[in-house]
């Protein structure tokens, strides 16, 4: 199993497949690299690299939950790319990936060709905070990966047309099947981080967005979101008129990927992605 150690000392699972320009696939709050399988195989000319956090998936929990944050966890990601000797890579974020991605590109602007935001932008809607609120590191309701995956899609806002298959998957990839039922995919303790970090003041993100504007740049929305709003998704279509700017339909936050708009907007993304 791949994996390489963090200069805190944790244990971090990655995968890398392909060949191309160097693609770093960073997930959503309490996902993990496996949302990104959906769409293997199907870009060309890259090489993707997928991260899982610490705490989450197959990466090490770390003794200390306030090192679940987004700086520490870019930080991670960086250090990932410099274990793989990777100058110079694009992000395909999505909802916490893409804060990530920003923050990345804080830190070390020099080293970003692009990022494609999955579902996230400068504004982040209340409505959707609540909503990880109410399941963030508690329990799974339901025993079973097949009970879940008939009933979860009942607790996801926004998705229509959903295949039966494809919340299996989901139900595969979000929980572990224990004698005692289902357990959480990731640290349960990243839900105290987040309660603490709510405390803190909310710094705005507008400046962070635009100091990529530089470079290339896609924005996905899913049309059902109660993240990232209808009227911010636009706002960033006039703020970055150059950027690949796309809605997925039948979707709420956050799209699969490999839906039609989803893959059309990242391959026209990667073709205008210069060579690292």
């Amino acid at each position: 199993m791949p994996n390489f150690k963090t200069s805190d000392g944790l244990t971090l699972y990655y995968s890398d497949q392909g060949d191309g320009i160097p693609v770093l696939c960073l997930a959503g709050l309490s996902r993990n690299s496996s949302d990104f399988s959906y769409i293997d195989g199907l870009l060309d000319g890259v090489r993707l690299i997928k991260m899982d956090y610490r705490g989450r998936g197959r990466s090490d929990w770390a003794n200390d939950h306030s090192s679940y944050n987004i700086p520490r966890e870019s930080m991670d990601a960086i250090e990932l790319m410099d274990h793989l000797e990777i100058e110079k890579f694009a992000v395909l974020g999505t909802s916490r990936g893409g804060l990530c991605a920003i923050t990345i590109g804080a830190l070390t602007k020099d080293r970003l060709l692009g990022v494609a935001f999955n579902d996230i932008g400068p504004v982040v809607e209340a409505e959707g905070l609540a909503y990880i609120d109410d399941y963030l590191g508690l329990p799974p309701d339901w025993e079973t990966i097949a009970e879940a995956a008939i009933k979860r899609p009942k607790t996801m806002p926004g998705f229509v047309n959903v295949p039966k298959a494809r919340w299996r998957e989901e139900a595969e990839k979000h929980y572990r099947q224990t004698e005692n039922g289902l357990a959480l995919s990731y640290d349960p303790k990243l839900r105290d981080a987040i309660m603490e970090a709510k405390q803190l003041e909310v710094p705005d993100l507008w400046p962070f967005f635009k100091s990529l504007e530089d470079i290339p740049l896609a924005f996905l929305h899913a049309e059902n979101s109660n993240l990232l709003s209808a009227e911010t998704f636009a706002e960033l279509a006039e703020a970055f008129p150059a950027a690949i700017m796309a809605e997925v339909k039948d979707r709420g936050h956050i799209p699969f990927l490999d839906e039609p708009e989803s893959l059309a907007a990242l391959r026209d993304w990667i073709m205008r992605l210069p060579k690292a």
